[in-house]
């Protein structure tokens, strides 16, 4: 059987575990520039799920595929390191500020350039917004089947895929046709490690803005070398419709972000006597924490 055509959608995220008071800019969107960036967790779960179809079916190949600024370059080096063959870096400075319906408008259009393919992989969520919007919006934009919450891939063949779902009471196993998008859930396996070999492969792969800070003979390198160019899609290269993108294209607006810090007020030492376990639940029951 021939391999399989992947796309996995990834995205470059704030460490939401370092929010400061330069978190949010006066407009209400995250200053992605005061806080450290870093491969949203699941899309690399997702990463990993399809690189395992990769390591079984010669011929499947794998493409990253993410919107942001620049730097969100990074995360595709980082996916070639580990096993991608290559990716595409939507940006723009129109896109800014898009909110889950405008994301998932550009990345619609963006997998349907790169149509045909058999699955989509994506995470289920990303740490910044705890949405799990994005991936089943652009299913739906596509007009393809989408599977949620992820675990495992059991089965896989040229006309369907067959998936173990994590749910909150237990798993189920579901099966559709292809092509279809699947989003992956926290329980799924971590992804692999950096190869060595990749690393010394891709590790001057850049895209055309990139490049422009390179000297000659890093133009001269990725004229020899196809593989270590990053491609960029613009707004004008998706023909996207402006309007639906960037803020004017997002319903959605966030107020603020804070950062919660649960801090214990007073703690009890218990001792190994019933009565003080009983003493302890009637106050409990009492103030209402719990019943």
């Amino acid at each position: 059987m021939k391999g399989f055509k992947i796309i996995v959608l990834a995205k470059q995220v704030p460490d939401t575990r370092n929010v400061g008071k330069d978190a949010m800019k006066a407009n209400g969107t995250v200053n992605r520039a005061a806080l450290p960036a870093v491969f949203n967790p699941e899309d690399l779960k997702a990463l990993e799920q399809a690189l395992r179809i990769k390591d079984n079916y010669p011929g499947t190949t794998v493409t990253l595929l993410t919107m942001g600024p620049g730097r969100a370059a990074e995360i595709i080096r980082e996916g070639l390191y580990r096993g991608a063959d290559d990716g595409y870096l939507i940006t723009d400075r129109k896109f800014a500020g898009s909110d889950t319906l405008a994301t998932s408008y550009a990345i619609s259009l963006a997998i349907k350039k790169l149509a045909p393919y058999d699955i989509i992989f994506g995470g289920r969520q990303a740490i910044d917004g705890d949405t799990a919007q994005v991936g089943p919006q652009a299913a739906e934009k596509i007009g393809i089947p989408q599977i949620t919450y992820c675990e495992e891939v059991v089965s896989i063949n040229k006309n369907s895929i067959r998936i173990k779902r994590r749910l909150d009471r237990g798993v189920e196993t579901v099966e559709s046709t292809m092509p279809v998008l699947v989003t992956v859930h926290d329980s799924a396996p971590e992804c692999r490690s950096r190869n060595a070999k990749m690393i010394m492969k891709y590790k001057h792969a850049q895209t055309v803005s990139e490049m422009q800070e390179s000297t000659t003979d890093y133009i001269s390198l990725h004229d020899a070398r196809p593989y270590l160019n990053i491609k960029e899609w613009t707004v004008d290269d998706l023909n996207a419709d402006e309007a639906w993108l960037g803020l004017s294209g997002s319903p959605t607006k966030v107020k603020k972000v804070t950062n919660v810090v649960f801090t214990a007020k007073e703690s009890k030492i218990l001792g190994d006597k019933d009565e003080e376990i009983e003493d302890l639940i009637k106050e409990l029951l009492e103030n209402h924490t719990i019943g």
